[in-house]
């Protein structure tokens, strides 16, 4: 119990050291931020990131953020690029380098490259009076008064601060480009976030079979339309329109209120009323209608006009559950 009780509060303690740290950056925007984020906004090229160590790691996370809302970047180790990878950076690129001390040897080797080239220099460091914040165009202060490792070496509190500063340009360039959810689908198509921005119900009905009895089939036919189909359900068709639908649910449900079923129809155990939804709506709405009425199944329509089922189980397919 007391190595539990102890290893809690360390962990505690790291997180508040952390958050603490975090507000403080806060305080620390300036005008030098604000240019920077103005800088690569209207920037005709792209964002190169470098860095060493585990700022190059942090550099790297920062690069897949501003490539995921719509801001062209490329990682650049700093090692790597003074052994041949400079010629990443071309005439109209930003660069961005991250340094804790801004001291480091490769940085001090690579600065002087870059401001060669003309190119726009963005230091990302917590040593304000550094070599790096002395060439760099702006500086983006990541100050941090002690790391969370208890022997104040390991980089942990500094490198979360760079890795929110590093959000903080992608998000406010993201809300000055207007960036949306309809943008935001296109660098995520695939996986469970692209199919939730992106995925229609009618992608998922147009991909099943569609069950479907007129109000006069008797329970055998629908018995056998459902099972067939396989969505667990069979909407209730009358002169091409739906006014009806029978489940699985429905079929008990009849099987217990009555003792003979010979010569039933469709109409005598459907439910009416359905929940319909337009073909051309996302998907993650169709589960929204779902899980708001407790039920496994909707109807796909276009315009009046019944276009098949989507059911639960092909939403959790897809990712979007």
């Amino acid at each position: 119990m007391s190595d539990t009780k102890a290893i809690l509060a360390i962990a505690k303690k790291t997180i508040e050291n952390e958050a603490e740290a975090i507000s403080f950056l806060a305080t620390l925007l300036n005008e030098d931020f604000s240019n920077a984020v103005e800088c690569i906004r209207h920037s005709k090229g792209r964002v190169i990131i470098s860095g060493i160590g585990k700022s190059a790691l942090i550099a790297s996370k920062i690069v897949a953020t501003l490539n995921s809302t719509g801001t062209p970047s490329i990682f650049m180790h700093a090692a790597d690029a003074i052994h041949g990878d400079l010629g990443t950076v071309q005439k109209d690129d930003v660069v961005i380098c991250i340094s804790k001390s801004g001291n480091t040897a490769e940085i001090k080797m690579l600065v002087p490259l870059i401001k060669r080239g003309k190119n726009k220099l963005i230091g990302m460091t917590g040593n304000p009076d550094s070599f790096l914040a002395a060439q760099a165009d702006y500086i983006l202060n990541t100050y941090v008064e002690k790391e969370a490792c208890p022997n104040n070496l390991a980089p942990t509190t500094s490198t979360t601060a760079q890795l929110v500063i590093g959000d903080a340009l992608a998000i406010c360039l993201l809300e000055l480009k207007g960036f949306s959810s309809k943008d935001f689908a296109k660098y995520h198509p695939g996986g469970a976030l692209g199919k939730k921005l992106y995925l229609r119900v009618g992608d998922i009905a147009s991909n099943n079979q569609i069950p479907q009895v007129s109000t006069k089939s008797d329970v055998k036919s629908v018995i056998i339309e459902i099972s067939e189909k396989m969505l667990g359900a069979a909407a209730v068709l009358e002169d091409q329109k739906i006014v009806g639908i029978i489940t699985d649910g429905d079929i008990r449900r009849m099987l217990n209120k009555y003792d003979n079923i010979y010569g039933l129809t469709a109409k005598d155990i459907m439910s009416v009323t359905p929940k319909t939804i337009a073909s051309d709506v996302l998907a993650v709405k169709a589960l929204e209608i779902m899980q708001a009425n407790n039920i496994s199944q909707i109807l796909v329509v276009d315009g009046e006009n019944y276009k098949g089922i989507v059911h639960l189980h092909n939403l959790i397919k897809e990712g979007i559950l």
